[in-house]
């Protein structure tokens, strides 16, 4: 098969559509034929040479796929030879095929054609994972999401309305806030040119947001306390405006609130399972109803990575972008 190799890291330059084996599904795996896959900001820093792929996993970036089965490894119930279905993967998604523990396997939803599948599995269970498994959003609560036009952004927007939550969202620029309220989000802050902290609590009377889901890390810690309201909960996914700050502990204690880190990534498969399984029960019946789609900003041939990894880090994208492979002809 071919799959994306990184022989040096380095640029978007640094990825090669190379021939490589096969991979073999083992005990509790299935071999997928992939019809596309997606570019998340994990594969760009695995490109970089920042963070490898957990001990066992595929060395091909990829941390999603969508496809149809082709073979059964042992001990596989559920599932058959020629079902579409998509995936939450360790590694290995940018590849003509992947095996994949059959717990974290999705079907395709009803209505949703199998390269566009490819768009949900790591923001699905991102989001699901953490505003609801771990910060618990509840109807009538303020959800604020930072870069709400990303493919977890849009995800994030759709699930907290669709729970009854009011949205706030960051983003840079009036195009990607106007993306972001077609969606449903109701307050909206360009990070540019306005203060998130005054905005939420603007339009909160002064209460601040309940949830927060935070891909920026240390440089809006001190800033998302400040925005939280009283019993807050702040869910850290990403690092992007770098790892270490001040916590004023002070802040956190008068507020009742509370700091949690996440990765998917690096989460045993039993784990993996549970959110997936979690996923398949409350957010397929959303997709299937039409109520949550994913968005999707461009579609390129597996061979074209680079270009999927400069969108991302011009940061010109809204949604996902999605990389497909000769198998997709046949969706």
């Amino acid at each position: 098969m071919r799959a994306i190799t990184i022989p040096e890291p380095g640029g978007p330059e640094a990825l090669v559509w190379s021939e490589v084996p096969d991979p073999v599904p083992g005990e509790g795996e299935v071999l997928v034929d992939v019809a596309a896959g997606a570019v998340n900001r994990a594969d760009l820093l695995q490109r970089r040479g920042f963070y490898d792929p957990p001990p066992g996993a595929s060395p091909y970036p990829g941390l999603e796929c969508s496809g149809r089965i082709s073979a059964l490894g042992p001990d596989v119930s559920g599932w058959a030879v020629g079902d579409e279905v998509c995936a939450l993967l360790s590694g290995g998604g940018y590849a003509e095929k992947a095996a994949v523990p059959a717990g974290q396997l999705l079907p395709v939803p009803k209505g949703l054609d199998v390269v566009t599948a490819a768009a949900l599995p790591e923001v699905t269970a991102t989001v699901w994972s953490n505003v609801f498994m771990v910060a618990h959003l509840r109807p009538g609560e303020t959800l604020l999401v930072h870069g709400g036009a990303s493919g977890i952004g849009t995800m994030a927007i759709q699930l907290g309305k669709a729970v009854g939550a009011r949205v706030a969202v960051t983003a840079g620029g009036p195009q990607k806030l106007e993306r972001c309220a077609a969606l449903g989000a109701d307050i909206l802050v360009d990070y540019r040119t306005q203060d998130f902290v005054e905005e939420v609590r603007r339009a909160t009377d002064g209460a601040g947001a309940d949830v927060i889901l935070d891909i920026m890390g240390a440089k809006y810690l001190e800033r998302n306390v400040r925005a939280l309201a009283v019993n807050g909960r702040l869910a850290v996914i990403g690092l992007q405006g770098g790892v270490k700050a001040e916590l004023n502990l002070g802040a956190l204690l008068a507020k009742r609130a509370a700091v949690t880190a996440t990765s998917l990534r690096q989460r045993p498969p039993e784990e993996k399972a549970a959110i997936v399984a979690a996923v398949r029960e409350h957010v397929w019946p959303l997709i299937e109803a039409g109520t949550v789609r994913p968005v999707v900003h461009r579609t390129l041939p597996m061979e074209r990575a680079a270009e999927g990894h400069q969108l991302l880090e011009d940061s010109t994208h809204v949604g996902k972008v999605l990389l497909t492979t000769g198998a997709a002809a046949g969706a």
